[in-house]
This record gives structure tokens, C-alpha cells and sequence, in this order.
């Protein structure tokens, strides 16, 4: 340019180019798409980058460069050769590591036939190994590049055998022995014959035993089939926490029947569609259920009404149904619970026992919950079965919040010295706070909390209100059977906007694929298969 020709100086400005990836293409098309935008923004070089980031207005933010946070340079610049009287002069290469202006910077130019470079990174953000992987997954890309400019873009391998099966195997080595032939009831009866006077339930002034829980549970289980459950039933129970609800629960599993959660705080109309969707032939229900669901939806099913002063099934048998005289194994249904379902309408998730059992084997050796726990949430929220029937088949007992009293009620119960409490993250934080509001102390030995992202500040909040406990946050759809993943919080946790959800349970395999199925590198992001 003739008006800066008698300047010196570093003439340099940035584009920031869009690399446009969409309807899959080949390499070559991606190759010719990105000339052609190259050009095109060639044409407006002139326009400093600075001007470019005024007329766009993106957000501003002090971590970061605005619009683009990668650069790559070509040094294609010729050197000429300086010869001075008595004087050599050489071209000094500097490899050092220097400052960066960028989260990444490639610098690369051609060097005696051969394309070469450095590749700068952010220290505060990337470890080396971290640089070290991306810069062999580029290598490997720019190979199958060359090797093939018709394949599609998308469908490039760039991970290294050794990293493919780290991914797929070795994070997944997760067998292990469970009680696969038995059902969650008989797990429950086989702690009743070690330890029948040991106080299996607590709610409020009342406690039972193991010998008297599980004598009340066959007594109802004896009578409803009697009235015809049999494996793979559905039977509805719609009460409030109580023993009963905890005899009606194993009462329907002894029967061989699928129990359906139905939450008398849920709106009638969900409740009318999930009994009509579910279409249970018994509904177990007390006074707080038999009013939620209302006369109508009552009145096409046989209705058990538990807290009854003088039960039909009083004079029944106390022994233990004998599952397989009623032709009921692990391959039968234990629940349906009715999830939101991803379009806003509920739909049932059937679960069978060998699911259960698998996960409940995995959390009494996980979670060791021997001693008690507090159930404060819904029948209907399947973490539930951890903190309720975990204990029950470990040898510790179940304290159970009043309903209603969920908040205040665990408050009470976190203050003395307890096991194990199931929590969601929004309920352990409004539980923080009123813990730092008030004299009460917390005593719980493990937090696991799940249901929702859990964030670094909650987990912050409880390390002020009880330093030493133990948290794992536990992952998992309805489908997968309460969790499929954790993670245990260290005690110093790294500062991060979310808690990681962690590795698999016992025999469950996890996988992050992209949209062809296949395994996506360290730190990408793809869909999560369970």
C-alpha cells in the first residue's frame, strides 16, 4: 500500500472467520466452503477487527476475547537476507513459551518442504496433557483429511485406540455380584430371619420391628391375593408417609403386584390420568389418598382402605407368601412410577426386582446405610427406594418425615445423629439456610443428592453448615432404576458451575456418543447412552 510504504511497523489484522459445518459435508466441501469464506473476508481486511467488534456488540467478558477465543496464523511471510559489511545476520527461531492473546493460538509456516509450528494455550484454563490430546486429535484429523477428501466430515475418527478403550471398556468395568434370582422383598425377609427384634421403622412416637413390619406386610400381602394380584399387577397406593405406607408397599411386592405410586399432592386430572393409563383393578389408599383421588376415579377399582380399625386382613397369615409358588421371580415388574415424560404428559417407567436388587446391593456397599435415613420425599420420586429400602435390607432403620413437613420435619431429623438422607439439590439448599439461620447442628453422615443439576455453590453452602459430611451426587433417569451414576464431592471441591455426575454403578455401562453413535473425545460434548 503506497500510503504506508515508508512506515515501519506491525501491519497484522485479524479475521474472524465462521467455519460453516453443517448438512455433513465431505472434506472436500468443507475444504472449498472455508476458502471461499476466507476470501470473502480477505475483501474486508481493511476493517480493523477492532471496528468489526464494535458494529457486532457480542457480549463482553474480562476471561475472554470477544467473538472467537482460538486463533491460528500462517507465517508466510519471506525473510530477505540482511548482509552488512563485517557483519552476519540470521534469522533467530524462538520457541519459548511467551504470552498469548487467545485461549489457543496455532501459529504454523512452511519450513524446508515440511508445514511447521507451535501450538499456544492459556495456562489458567488447559493443563499440557490436555493441549498435548487436542494437538494429536488435530494431527489425526489432518491426516484422514489427506488420506480421504470425499468422506464426510463428521464421520472422521480422530480418537487413539488406546483412548477408545479407556472410553468404552476400562471406564466400564463395572460387574460385579448381585442378588439377580432374588426380589426386593425377599432381600428385606432375609434381614427380617437375621434380626427380627431390631427396630426396622420410626415415625413420629411409633416404631416397628423387623419381626412386626414385615408380619402386618404378609397379613395385607395374604389378602390381596386373595383378591386376585399376581405378577406383573399393577395395584395403586395413594397415602401419606406412615408405616402403613411402608406395609402396603411390601404387602404389593410380596403379592406379586407392580406398586403404582399415586401422590395425593399431585392435581386430580394427573392423578385420573395416570389411573386410567395404569388402570390398577386395587387402589391401597388412607383418608389423605381416598380425597385426592375423589369418589369417581374410585369407583371403577376395589379399594383397600389401610388404615381401616378393624382390617379384613387381620386374621391372615403372618408367614411369608411363597413368591414362588405364586410363580414370582426377578423378571417381574416391582413399580411403575409415572414420570413427567419429556413432552410434558406422564408416562409409567415399569422397573423389574433384578433392577432394584442391583441397585440396592450397590448402594448397602456403597452407601453402607446400617445404621438409619431419613425418607422425606414422594412414593412417586424413585430415590425414595434408596432411602427406604436400603436401610430395610441392610440392617438399619427408616426415620419418616410427616408429610407435609418436609423441609422443617428434616430440619428436626438432620439435627440428631442419622445415617443417610436422600435430598434433591433446591431442598438441600433451602435446608442450608435455614440451618445457618438457626442453633440446630447438623448430624448426617452421607448426603445423596440427585433429581437436578446439583451446583458448586449448594455444595459450598452445606461445607459451611456441616464441614465433615459426606456427599456424593447421584445421577440417573427413572428408567435406569433411582441412580446409574455418582460421584463423590471431595471435600475441597474444584470450582466449577456444576458438580460432575461421575461413573457407573455396578453393571451398568455409560457412554458419551456423538450423533452417529460413536464414542466422542475427552472434553467434547455428545449424548449420554445408559
Amino acid at each position: 500500500r503506497r500510503e504506508i510504504e515508508e512506515l515501519i511497523g506491525f501491519f497484522v489484522n485479524t479475521l474472524a472467520l465462521r467455519v460453516d459445518l453443517s448438512g455433513e459435508p465431505s472434506v472436500s466441501e468443507l475444504l472449498e466452503r472455508t476458502r471461499r469464506t476466507t476470501l470473502a473476508a480477505q475483501e474486508h481486511q481493511d476493517l480493523p477487527f477492532e471496528q468489526v467488534v464494535e458494529i457486532v456488540q457480542p457480549p463482553r467478558a474480562l476471561d475472554h476475547t470477544p467473538l472467537f477465543q482460538v486463533g491460528l496464523a500462517w507465517q508466510n511471510n519471506a525473510l530477505g537476507r540482511l548482509d552488512l559489511p563485517g557483519l552476519g545476520v540470521e534469522e533467530v527461531v524462538d520457541n519459548a513459551p511467551g504470552q498469548i492473546r487467545f485461549e489457543l493460538e496455532l501459529n504454523v509456516g512452511e519450513c524446508d518442504g515440511r508445514i511447521v509450528g507451535t501450538l499456544g494455550y492459556a495456562t489458567a484454563l488447559f493443563e499440557e496433557s490436555t493441549v498435548r490430546r487436542q494437538r494429536d486429535y488435530l494431527l489425526a484429523l489432518l491426516r484422514a483429511m489427506v488420506a480421504d477428501a470425499g468422506q464426510p466430515v463428521e464421520r472422521i475418527d480422530i480418537l487413539p485406540a488406546a483412548e477408545r478403550g479407556y472410553l468404552l471398556e476400562e471406564l466400564n468395568r463395572t460387574e460385579a455380584a448381585y442378588p439377580s434370582e432374588r426380589c426386593i422383598h425377599e432381600l428385606f425377609e432375609a434381614q427380617v430371619r437375621r434380626a427380627p427384634e431390631a427396630v426396622a421403622l420410626v415415625h413420629e412416637n411409633e416404631r416397628l420391628s423387623y419381626g412386626e413390619l414385615n408380619a402386618r406386610a404378609n397379613r395385607l400381602a395374604h389378602h390381596l391375593i386373595a383378591l386376585g394380584v399376581r405378577p406383573d399387577q399393577p395395584v395403586g397406593i395413594c397415602v401419606e408417609r406412615s408405616p402403613a405406607m411402608v406395609v402396603g408397599l411390601l404387602a404389593i411386592l410380596k403379592a406379586g403386584g407392580a406398586y403404582v405410586p399415586l401422590d395425593a399432592a399431585y392435581p386430580g386430572a394427573r392423578l385420573r390420568q395416570i389411573l386410567g393409563e395404569a388402570a390398577p383393578r386395587l387402589v391401597l389408599a388412607d383418608a389423605a389418598g381416598r380425597a385426592a383421588l375423589g369418589g369417581e376415579a374410585l369407583a371403577g377399582v376395589g379399594l383397600v382402605e389401610l388404615e381401616a380399625q378393624s382390617p379384613a386382613w387381620a386374621g391372615q397369615p403372618s408367614s411369608d407368601p411363597d413368591a414362588r409358588a405364586l410363580g414370582l421371580g426377578p423378571h417381574h415388574l416391582a413399580y411403575v412410577i409415572y414420570t413427567s415424560g419429556s413432552t410434558g404428559t406422564p408416562k409409567g417407567v415399569m422397573v423389574e426386582h433384578r433392577g432394584v436388587a442391583n441397585y440396592l446391593a450397590w448402594a448397602c456397599e456403597a452407601y453402607a446405610p446400617r445404621s438409619s435415613s431419613i425418607v422425606s420425599s414422594s412414593l412417586a420420586f424413585d430415590a425414595t427406594i434408596n432411602s427406604l429400602f436400603a436401610p430395610l435390607i441392610c440392617g438399619g432403620h427408616a426415620r419418616l418425615v410427616r408429610e407435609r413437613d418436609e423441609v422443617a420435619g428434616l430440619k428436626v431429623q438432620a439435627s440428631s445423629a442419622c445415617g443417610l438422607v436422600n435430598v434433591t439439590p433446591s431442598h438441600l439448599d433451602a435446608l442450608g439456610q435455614q440451618m445457618l439461620a438457626g442453633p440446630m447442628a447438623s448430624q448426617v453422615d452421607l448426603l445423596v443428592i440427585g433429581g437436578e443439576a446439583l451446583s458448586h455453590s449448594t455444595v459450598e453452602l452445606w461445607r459451611r453448615v456441616q464441614p465433615g459430611a459426606r456427599m456424593v451426587n447421584e445421577y440417573g433417569p427413572t428408567e435406569t432404576v433411582v441412580g446409574c451414576t455418582f460421584y463423590e464431592i471431595p471435600s475441597e471441591c474444584a470450582v466449577s458451575t456444576h458438580v460432575p455426575i461421575g461413573r457407573p454403578i455396578a453393571n451398568t455401562r455409560v457412554y458419551v456418543l456423538d450423533g452417529h453413535g460413536e464414542p466422542v473425545p475427552f472434553g467434547a460434548a455428545g449424548e449420554l447412552y445408559i
